[in-house]
């Protein structure tokens, strides 16, 4: 396993900070739209990252966790017609990423963004990102996308993997997708969301398959999908692991579960987190594991403090495991 981020450098003092505090590979982007990117764009990158000993394991395409309205690729998720002239656009991209070594790229189907509610006030006062259904606006409105049918979303994925796979395959390059986050009602915001539940990842990695077709499995947005994650999420790890489709960890815990939790630092949710990485060392999970969201904290610099934490405490149990011990 690799200790990753996907954190946006503020500047090269992020990088040498990430390779002091162990971090050895990183999900990190190129300047401007990735319809855009040129192979070198993707070289200079490259190249600029190794200079710090660290290596680009992933680029994010042009699918992001964003809502609709703020998306690069928005016909591929409307399912209009200038959708194959986005799709072309990825899959050059795809062939470029090949040529220059990048060997992953990860990306959303995600229409609605990341819907939360206020935040949880958590240890020491810190503020935590959640999601209370109780607490939610659930007569919201839709937006640009309008009424999206559980029929229609998955017409639109398969589209899209139709044409998408292949070109990775072709080119070993794994294509990572984030599940929904969070799971959420049948019809909210006008969106029947398909990524949001066990079944549905199953049967989409099942979609075209492929060894080169898997998931960003973020274990805090799959934890949100189940009524009891700590007893449940090993199950759903291994169901993907054993099939090979883990192509990157999103590190993540939580409180809580579907329809009613908050994210939490990774010791102490409700998942067990060194068992959790135990299971992935086990399956023989080669990629990135990185830390997600993190909470609000007082710090200088509270995200950078609180992420640095979690570098410390993946690397701990990494070490641990590495050297045949026993953890979770």
């Amino acid at each position: 396993m690799q200790l990753g981020t996907q954190i946006n450098p503020r500047d090269d003092q992020d990088y040498r900070m990430w390779a002091q505090l162990g971090v050895t590979h990183v999900c990190v982007d190129p300047p401007g739209n990735p319809h855009d990117w040129t192979l070198e764009d993707l070289q200079r990158l490259r190249d600029h990252i190794a200079g710090f000993g660290l290596e680009l394991g992933m680029v994010q395409l042009p699918l992001s966790s964003r809502p609709l309205e703020e998306q690069q690729s928005q016909a591929i998720l409307l399912g209009t017609p200038e959708r194959d002239r986005e799709i072309d656009s990825i899959c050059r991209l795809i062939e470029r990423l090949a040529a220059a070594g990048i060997e992953a790229a990860k990306y959303n189907m995600n229409i609605i963004g990341i819907p939360r509610t206020p935040p949880a006030i958590g240890r020491g006062g810190s503020r935590n990102a959640a999601f209370y259904w109780d607490q939610a606006d659930q007569q919201m409105a839709p937006g640009m996308a309008g009424v999206v049918s559980e029929e229609e979303n998955w017409a639109r994925i398969e589209y899209f993997l139709a044409r998408v796979v292949p070109v990775a395959t072709a080119n070993r390059v794994r294509l990572a997708c984030h599940p929904h986050d969070p799971y959420t009602p049948p019809g909210y915001r006008g969106v029947t969301r398909v990524l949001g539940t066990v079944e549905g990842l199953k049967k989409f990695v099942l979609m075209h398959e492929s060894p080169y077709h898997g998931l960003n499995f973020c274990q805090g947005s799959v934890g949100e999908m189940l009524d009891d994650p700590g007893r449940e999420i090993f199950d759903v790890i291994r169901w993907f692991g054993e099939r090979g489709k883990i192509f990157n960890v999103h590190y993540r815990n939580i409180k809580g579960g579907k329809l009613g939790f908050h994210e939490t630092f990774p010791e102490e949710g409700d998942m067990d987190m060194p068992r959790s990485l135990a299971l992935y060392h086990a399956l023989g999970y080669p990629y990135m594991v990185m830390p997600d969201h993190v909470p609000v904290i007082d710090a200088r610099d509270p995200s950078g403090t609180a992420f640095a934490f979690c570098y410390g405490y993946l690397r701990a149990l990494m070490q641990v495991l590495e050297a045949g011990g026993r953890i979770g």
